[in-house]
């Protein structure tokens, strides 16, 4: 069954991103290029800078989501060598696709140098995924509260339905917290117990991940020129729905997937407008940290290959 999946993610990924692009080229085969970089061209200085921070902001958030793990563990590590793998980590699993898969292989090969065995190191993995979609479903229900017409225009559903929505996600996240605090007894599904974490953990989670989401779609928001109807809301409200449609689809990078449910998104806006503040979203938050991961995994091998060498021959 493993072996299956194993083949089955890269192919489901392959899948999304073919079919994603025949559909995002349907939509926009009249776009030309040198409309796209007129719109790259018209970002101001000041917003490339503010794109630059909202993915550092998000980078950060991603290794605040181990160190929270960690210390749910009781195994606290230095904040410097935790950012380095959860950056290196999340870098190659945003632009490989089947997150879950690849981001478990990254942590074990750098946190079981620090001592954590399999079992801890599959806690912390489960723990940073549900930190996501905390956060994903916490501001989702935020604004399906807020701005219900949004989501009422993609799917047609009465605005009254998406509040109540909006209402039920944060009674979820609302009985999340409940259980932590009332030391609510674990979770069980088949073998497999859910403990829920302590509150001080808990509020870390509720923390860093809508600080994560709100900078990764920051970077888009600045990108794009100020246009009537837009406002940071409707960018995050987009970006939470084209950002998870993508790490469903498994799609390397969400390529194509990401892009097509974001255009949908937000219909009112100039197709090269959105298609430049995507790229430059692709610029930041996937390619450029992508290229420094890859530095950082080749040094962290090469250590290992250099220290067993050292060790077989001390042995000798």
């Amino acid at each position: 069954m493993k072996r299956i999946l194993e083949y089955a993610w890269p192919i489901i990924g392959v899948a999304a991103v073919i079919f994603s692009g025949w559909l995002l080229y349907r939509e926009l085969h009249t776009l030309s290029a040198d409309a796209i970089i007129a719109s790259l061209s018209a970002i101001p200085a000041y917003r490339w800078v503010l794109a630059v921070l909202s993915t550092v902001a998000a980078y950060a958030a991603l290794a605040w989501y181990d160190r929270i793990a960690l210390l749910h563990l009781g195994k606290p590590l230095g904040w410097g060598f935790i950012s380095l793998v959860s950056f290196t980590t999340y870098a190659l699993s945003h632009n490989i696709g089947a997150s879950v898969l690849s981001g478990a292989a990254v942590r074990y090969r750098a946190y079981s140098t620090k001592g954590l065995s399999a079992a801890e190191i599959g806690v912390l993995v489960a723990l940073c995924s549900f930190t996501f979609l905390l956060g994903t479903v916490l501001l989702a229900g935020i604004v399906l509260i807020i701005e219900p017409d949004f989501f009422a225009a993609m799917t047609g559903i009465p605005e009254w339905s998406e509040r109540l929505v909006g209402i039920a996600m944060l009674g979820g996240v609302a009985l999340y917290v409940v259980g932590s605090l009332m030391h609510f007894r674990p979770l069980k599904i088949g073998k497999f117990e859910l403990f829920y974490p302590r509150p001080a953990i808990v509020f870390r989670q509720l923390l860093a991940a809508p600080i994560e989401l709100i900078g990764a779609a920051g970077i888009i928001y600045f990108a794009l020129p100020a246009a009537d109807g837009v406002n940071f809301l409707s960018v995050l409200a987009a970006f939470l729905a084209s950002f998870s449609a993508a790490l469903l689809s498994h799609a390397p990078g969400g390529l194509g997937v990401l892009e097509l449910v974001f255009l949908k998104s937000m219909p009112g806006l100039n197709q090269a407008d959105v298609v430049a503040a995507l790229l430059v979203f692709r610029l930041l938050y996937l390619l450029l940290p992508l290229v420094f991961a890859c530095v950082v995994v080749l040094f962290f091998e090469r250590q290992r290959l250099v220290d067993a060498l050292k060790a077989r021959k001390g042995a000798h």
